[in-house]
């Protein structure tokens, strides 16, 4: 499993870091994320580049999981 950590940092950061993962193809990719603004975007991209994203509320953070 393929995990990005992104807590803490603003965008566009969390997406190019997810999308650096995408492209490396190993899934399933977990991406961790502490803003809802943060959240859409990683979402969008991924599903822009055929991703299925399944998302879990943790707290005030947030799990993408990112499968093919």
């Amino acid at each position: 499993m393929n995990i990005v950590d992104a807590r803490g940092l603003s965008c566009p950061q969390p997406v190019i870091l997810a999308q650096k993962a995408i492209v490396k193809g190993e899934f399933p990719i977990e991406v961790y994320v502490d803003t809802v603004t943060s959240r859409e975007n990683v979402r969008r991209m991924a599903e822009k580049q055929g991703c299925k994203v399944e998302i879990v509320q943790q707290d005030d953070e947030f799990k993408l999981v990112l499968t093919r």
